[in-house]
């Protein structure tokens, strides 16, 4: 399926540097989604569902992987730096495009204003004299220094980060499967106890479990960077295909594993909102400083998904400005393929988040995160749309292409959007997601709105994709 301009003249390649390797990918989506809303949130839903909080994963991820599915079919066939913002405009027209890359970027910085102030908070625990918006500082630079450099140093320095958690999840696995086994020393076979005690597996019922699925889905959040980031690969439509593939049943592994580990081998009664579960299991087994040795993990984690967020907002804004639908000065690439101004634009915002949660957390910081809370759901739901119109396009004008189909195509991707609407009607339900659903729809609104004013006046420029003809 060629990408061409309403005059039918093709569009020129993006002139991105494509060095990223499949590892490169796979660790990326890997970074990108496994953080602190595993290694810390997981507790509040495991208080909620109790032992059910593994269906409650089970459910998310299913989702998640449907998703993923979809993005991976289109990014396969028509690789883009701006992945799913691109494949709204060309299913849906400009103003979907538009709507769902402000929105993605708009998440990612506000994101990565949460992910600098947490990893700087436990930094401040271990050198008490630096300030914590020092710390923030530090990162915020850092970072942005290795999103400036070579894209191919990008992908090494997120490699390792992402090593190092998912290291991290297996020693945890194998300590897990061994204490529940007995074979570790002084401690007999834990049995089924803690899964059928404590009020049995589903110990609030099915409501449980579907609260623990409000509490645990946006930790899927962060996969979609993937497919970003394929149209920077040495082979796009490949890379991207077996990176979706792996990196979905890797994290659907860590994620489901580490919460059967946690609820057989503890009681979940004993779990507490805010508390790490993964802290709870390693002092009952006696691993010692395992406070401290999680602090250092989720420090680690919280940096990745900060690389991995400033990276996804720097190519989605990037791919605004070569469609017209963000400022014409961002489109400046250095020597090594990188989009530099694109990088500092995204830095920029972010610094102003970060000022507003160290100064306002509990006022402006929590109306723009309000704002986001449910942004993702809305991202998800336009990714599904797209796929249900360019699929019959695709295999229409280039079948070739389709080298990762979605699953029982469409009926899989209305079960998908119908668990969206379903997940967004429950949070309604809810007084503490409620008003992340209104905040996000407010805001959704408004940059709807801005879009199809743009539209009406005209001002997309001619590099723009056609629409859905």
């Amino acid at each position: 399926m060629s990408d061409t301009r309403s005059d039918s003249r093709p569009v020129p390649a993006e002139p991105l540097a494509h060095v990223l390797k499949r590892r490169h990918l796979t660790m990326l989506g890997l970074g990108g989604v496994i953080g602190a809303g595993l290694f810390v949130g997981s507790g509040a839903g495991i208080a909620v569902a109790g032992p059910g909080i593994v269906l409650s994963y089970l459910i998310a991820g299913a989702l998640a992987t449907l998703i993923m599915r979809m993005l991976g079919e289109m990014s396969a066939a028509m690789p883009s730096s701006g992945a799913f913002s691109v494949h709204a405009e060309r299913a849906l027209g400009r103003w979907a495009g538009f709507s769902v890359g402000w929105l993605y970027w708009f998440l990612l910085v506000v994101v990565l204003a949460v992910e600098a102030a947490g990893a700087a908070r436990i930094a401040s625990t271990w050198w008490p004299a630096v300030p914590q918006w020092g710390w923030v500082l530090v990162f915020m630079l850092v970072f942005t220094a290795a999103n400036l450099a070579a894209v191919k140093n990008f992908g090494e320095s997120e490699f390792w980060f992402a090593s190092l958690k998912v290291g991290a999840i297996v020693l945890f696995l194998l300590l897990g499967v061994a204490a529940i086994a007995g074979w570790l020393p002084g401690r007999e076979p834990v049995g089924l106890a803690n899964l059928t005690g404590q009020g049995g597996f589903l110990p609030n019922g099915w409501a449980g479990v579907v609260s623990g699925v409000l509490a645990v889905v946006f930790a899927f959040g962060g996969l979609e960077v993937v497919t970003i980031a394929a149209a920077e690969s040495d082979d796009p439509a490949r890379n991207v295909a077996r990176a979706v593939r792996t990196a979905v049943w890797r994290i659907l592994f860590f994620y489901v594993g580490s919460m059967l580990v946690v609820v057989t081998l503890l009681p979940w009664t004993a779990m507490r909102p805010g508390l790490s579960p993964y802290v709870a299991v390693l002092d009952s087994v006696g691993v010692p400083a395992a406070g401290t040795l999680m602090d250092v993990v989720v420090f680690v984690a919280l940096l990745s998904a900060l690389n991995a967020n400033l990276y996804g907002a720097s190519r989605m804004v990037f791919s605004l400005a070569e469609r017209g639908e963000a400022p014409r000065g961002l489109l400046k690439v250095s020597a090594g393929g990188v989009p530099r101004r694109a990088v500092l634009a995204s830095v920029a915002f972010g610094f102003v988040s970060v000022l507003l949660n160290l100064l306002w957390p509990d006022s402006v910081f929590l109306y723009m995160l309000n704002s986001v809370g449910a942004v993702l759901l809305f991202v998800w739901a336009l990714i599904a749309v797209s796929q249900l119109r360019l699929r019959r396009r695709i295999e229409r004008e280039s079948p070739g292409a389709l080298t990762l189909r979605m699953w029982a195509f469409p009926w899989l991707t209305w079960a998908a959007l119908a668990a969206m609407t379903a997940v967004v009607v429950l949070m309604l339900r809810e007084d503490a997601t409620r008003p992340q659903v209104l905040w996000s729809t407010g805001a959704t609104a408004l940059v709807v709105g801005a879009a199809v004013v743009r539209e009406r006046r005209g001002r997309y420029t001619e590099g723009s994709f056609p629409d859905n003809r």
